[in-house]
């Protein structure tokens, strides 16, 4: 698919109706998709996978990594992502029986996907593939799909299926860990999620605040991004839009992994983004935003009031009382809004970046 036209439309005009979306979007899952995710859920439990493999590319990569922390985390199972070049370059034939091989796409159309998963499943793996379209060949060579249900997305950068798909992980996990247990009236894990629709309707109300930063930091020639915990995939995910869009340079880190070397190129001139989730993963930031701090980094962070009283500049997440596993389904958004204002501020078209497509295809 070729990049939207940016004659027909004025500059990041199908990017912002898409990002505007959000709520829509997870309140459509919450209301039309939970029940569906649940059984999915319960059939796959039942068969008791001892081990879970998470496949996908770009955007989709990085909300495999979230997964990746819920089934850790929240279910105790070992995880791994996997690398498709090991079955579709060198066809590598893995023993995967009792193994859970989720892929995840927007598209469900890349061939390295469709192949790496048709390869899973004969080496004996449950596949579940998880996208934005149910008639995909991703969905047809899986034993399981789930629907993330955001509607047609023309925008290049990925906004409203990215969040979508954390949503439906996170519903999926919770169907999993709930497998055997009363159904409740709400279904499982929507009921911590309900709040979240109203959380993005308000955040993304408050684009003056993003466009201020975005005036600030127009003229970076790099970024650092970096978290901790379920905010990790966030800083990736931002980085990607950033890198996108605007063509910055970003580079994300987790914070362990920042303190060994790179650590060494932070200067007060690149601005550094720390997105702080409230809970374990902040908790551990800490000490990686003191050593930001004494380096005299411009710290930009996306996380509490507090924390970001502490920075050189920032947004503070209206997530007092959400689960910490679910902010980052909030926590991106100023973060997609970002990129999209730096993107214009630049007099660059965020909706078409040269030399992408829609679908990636990879071998």
């Amino acid at each position: 698919m070729s990049a939207p036209s940016s004659t027909t439309h004025a500059p990041g005009q199908i990017m912002a109706g898409e990002m505007a979306e959000q709520p829509a979007v997870l309140r459509r899952i919450l209301d039309e998709g939970a029940a569906g995710i649940r059984e999915v859920a319960e059939r796959i439990a039942a068969k008791n996978p001892r081990f879970v493999l998470l496949t996908a590319r770009g955007t989709s990569d990085n909300a495999a990594l979230y997964a990746k922390y819920l089934l850790e985390i929240l279910l105790g199972k070992p995880c791994g992502l996997t690398s498709m070049s090991t079955t579709t370059a060198y066809d590598a034939k893995p023993d995967l029986t009792d193994c859970l091989v989720i892929t995840i796409s927007q598209s469900g159309g890349s061939p390295d996907l469709v192949a790496s998963t048709k390869a899973a499943r004969e080496a004996g793996a449950i596949t579940l593939a998880v996208t934005n379209n149910a008639d995909s060949p991703l969905a047809e060579v899986s034993e399981f799909h789930i629907d993330v249900l955001a509607g047609p997305e023309k925008a290049l950068p990925a906004t409203k299926t990215y969040t979508a798909e954390l949503l439906a992980l996170y519903l999926f996990v919770e169907g999993l860990r709930g497998w055997g247990s009363p159904r409740t009236e709400s279904g499982g894990g929507a009921e911590a999620a309900k709040a979240l629709p109203e959380i993005a309707e308000s955040v993304l109300a408050r684009k003056d605040e993003v466009r201020e930063l975005a005036a600030r930091y127009r003229f970076a020639e790099r970024m650092v991004l970096t978290s901790r915990g379920y905010g990790y995939p966030t800083a990736k995910e931002a980085a990607l839009k950033l890198m996108e869009t605007s063509y910055i340079p970003a580079l994300s880190y987790s914070g362990a992994d920042l303190l060994h070397g790179p650590l060494a190129m932070v200067d007060n001139i690149s601005p550094v983004i720390a997105v702080v989730t409230d809970g374990k993963g902040g908790e551990a930031l800490q000490p990686v935003l003191d050593r930001l701090r004494d380096r005299g980094a411009d710290l930009v962070v996306i996380g509490a009031q507090d924390q970001v009283e502490r920075a050189s500049a920032g947004f503070a997440l209206p997530t007092d009382g959400l689960a910490e596993e679910l902010q980052p389904i909030v926590e991106i958004m100023p973060l997609q809004m970002l990129a999209y204002e730096v993107t214009i501020a630049r007099g660059q078209d965020p909706d078409a970046p040269r030399s992408l497509a829609k679908v990636t295809e990879t071998r």
